[in-house]
């Protein structure tokens, strides 16, 4: 794993600033560093390098190809390098192979296959700058599902990339001009979805597709090379035959084969092991194909609702890991807030990055690569919002819509407490009403749904932090995404497979991926996830839903599979979240600090936010009416990473 940045310079002339932007990304490459630059054609690519693969110098970069035409700084891991090597050695004249790094191995078949047949070739996690000097263009790829970041962009007449905006923020050509139409987008979803970026003019390069750009061809042009809805129309029309065994079977050899390419290192490796489903079969199929106990990493919280600890701990002692586990204090997980700025370097408000961080550094002490069990959800209907939607609008399509509104305006005429005086009062009278806990808060929740026009807007509003952003961003305008009117045609997917495949385009590599990688690299620790092979993928899109969903029960395939490693009473439980409890740290520990970054006249002064809205959810979730974490958490990172902005530019 590493860090990688570069610019092009539309004017040529020496360009003293890499040394700085690359010194930026020290975190993700603290075992070695290294630039080229080319005065005559303005382009310079840097890299920051955490050993993984062939520790020697022979795996440094950048790295120039055999007959000089190519140059190339690489970020990831190629998992499936030796078999590309096999392969190109049966080519006339053969690759001369200096090392075995797997920088090396990309580099020789882009010599011989060409970039676009290289990485459909490529089984990986990657983010690659090549330079070509003979056609004197620049080209930037990303993997297929977004694993390893990468932003790019013109400011002015030089054009940056970098696998964090950090690294091109210490280019003096950065303009850091806050887009206001993309916060808009980061309120509705606690992050700013690619293609944009917080800051006018940079974007992130979208998973599956690459870029090539020169002085001659200034407008950035994008290809893609694998489209997940492409993939899931090739599902449909060449779907899985087989019986459920064959599934299962077939299934365990996908990933057990994904597993055993991932744990590919020259360094010590283990895993992160919640305990859950997904985990625990990465965990269960790694120890299965190792012969010593594989390490694995979780943290434990004292309050028991957030707690999987204790599960993960029955988890690896069955299966006789060496684990290591660590109980952390809300003292501790307050001590990452200020670090977020910093490790995300735009607005990200997921607030489970606080404990990912915590088990990435418990991790790195240890260890420098982590498996992990993400993408099992998006892959195989994990989360429960999928049923839970599609379950809601077929109950409430039967109503018409000018009743569902009549009803919802009715229900939010009264305040969330007033509903639970009166409950309270029914409670004595109908024994039923003893099993809602703050029944006004869920019946303002239910009257929001109700007033929903079609199932996609529906679950628009299931995945919603702020519903209507533009009113609460001053002068900003949301821009379309995949889930709104930029909504690709899903006519061969039901309902759940659309949500499925909508989370695996936007919040799987958005949210999840971003969250994980920023969290990792800013330890030094790689994290790998065998669930996002795109042949596991590619299969899961084949596997009908009732594979995944059966008789109510969740990645029903994948349970099979881990059932033969693990006995299921180890497993079966409510899924939990991987979170902190911030709604009370706002009503205790941390409203003082929140108050400051929610003060109505900084608010004013600021003049990003409409403060009425804000203050009246601020002023709600203090007296306990109503609970406004998400909302307000974006907010409090947003304004917070402002902050660290204005002190960093001082």
């Amino acid at each position: 794993m590493c860090g990688i940045c570069g610019l092009l310079n539309y004017y040529t002339h020496t360009d003293h600033h890499l040394p700085k932007m690359i010194n930026m990304l020290s975190h993700r490459g603290p075992d070695d560093s290294g630039i080229w630059y080319d005065d005559e054609r303005g382009i310079g690519l840097a890299h920051r390098r955490l050993a993984i693969v062939d520790l020697s110098p022979a795996g440094h970069q950048p790295m120039h190809s055999n007959d000089g035409r190519y140059i190339i700084v690489f970020n990831g891991e190629i998992y499936n390098h030796n078999k590309l090597r096999a392969e190109l050695e049966k080519t006339n004249p053969a690759p001369h192979w200096r090392g075995h790094s797997d920088t090396e191995t990309l580099l020789a078949a882009i010599e011989i296959w060409g970039i676009e047949s290289t990485l459909q070739r490529c089984i990986g996690m990657f983010a690659i700058a090549l330079w070509d000097k003979e056609t004197q263009t620049l080209t930037l790829a990303r993997d297929r599902l977004g694993e390893k970041p990468l932003y790019y962009g013109w400011q002015g007449d030089t054009f940056l990339f970098g696998s964090e905006l950090k690294a091109l923020k210490a280019h003096p050509a950065f303009q850091a001009t806050i887009d206001r139409n993309a916060l808009c987008l980061y309120m509705r979803y606690n992050y700013v979805p690619a293609p944009h970026s917080i800051y006018q003019g940079i974007h992130k390069l979208p998973a599956g597709t690459w870029l090539q750009v020169s002085r001659q061809q200034r407008e950035p042009q994008i290809k893609t090379y694998w489209s997940g809805v492409e993939i899931s129309h090739k599902g449909k029309i060449h779907p899985f035959t087989g019986t459920s065994e064959d599934a299962v079977n077939t299934l365990e050899t996908l990933l057990k084969d994904a597993i055993k390419q991932q744990m590919m290192a020259d360094v010590p490796l283990g895993a992160f092991l919640s305990g859950g489903i997904d985990s625990s079969t990465v965990v269960a199929l790694m120890q299965v194909q190792s012969n010593q106990p594989i390490k694995t990493f979780s943290i434990g919280f004292h309050e028991e609702l957030y707690n999987e600890a204790a599960h993960a701990k029955a988890v690896a002692q069955y299966l006789g890991t060496d684990h290591t586990e660590l109980y952390v204090t809300p003292d501790e997980c307050m001590r990452v807030i200020p670090r977020i700025p910093v490790l995300y370097d735009e607005p990200f408000s997921d607030s489970s990055q606080i404990p990912t961080f915590l088990v990435s550094q418990l991790a790195q002490q240890h260890v420098t690569v982590s498996l992990s069990g993400d993408a099992g959800d998006e892959l195989f209907a994990g989360y429960n919002r999928y049923q839970l939607t599609a379950n809601t609008w077929g109950k409430l399509s039967q109503i018409p819509r000018p009743l569902r509104h009549g009803a919802a305006k009715a229900i939010t005429h009264i305040s969330p407490n007033s509903w639970n005086r009166i409950a309270s009062t029914l409670k004595t009278i109908i024994p039923a009403f003893n099993q809602w806990a703050n029944i006004g808060e869920k019946l303002h929740k239910g009257a929001g749904v109700m007033t929903h026009q079609s199932v996609a807007d529906l679950y628009l509003g299931m995945v919603s932090s702020w519903q209507n952003s533009s009113d609460i961003v001053i002068e900003g305008k949301e821009p379309p995404t995949l889930l709104t009117s930029h909504l690709p045609d899903l006519s061969h997917l039901n309902t759940i497979e659309r949500m499925m495949l909508l989370d695996m385009l936007t919040y799987l590599p958005d949210d999840i991926l971003c969250k994980v990688d920023r969290a990792a690299m800013g330890v030094s620790l790689e994290s790998r996830v065998p669930f996002l092979d795109h042949r596991v993928v590619e299969f899961a899109w084949q596997l009908p839903l009732e594979y995944k969903l059966r008789e109510g029960q969740t990645k029903w395939v994948l349970r099979q599979v881990l059932y033969r490693h693990i006995p299921r009473e180890l497993i079966e439980r409510p899924k939990m979240g991987f979170g902190v409890p911030i709604d009370s740290w706002l009503r205790g520990p941390l409203r003082d600090w929140a108050e400051n970054l929610l003060n109505e006249s900084r608010l004013h002064q600021d003049n990003y936010f409409n403060p009425i809205p804000i203050r009246q959810k601020w002023k709600e979730h203090l007296s306990g009416q109503r609970n406004w974490q998400h909302q307000l958490w974006n907010v409090l990172v947003f304004n917070q990473w402002l902050d660290h902005n204005r002190l960093s530019n001082t």
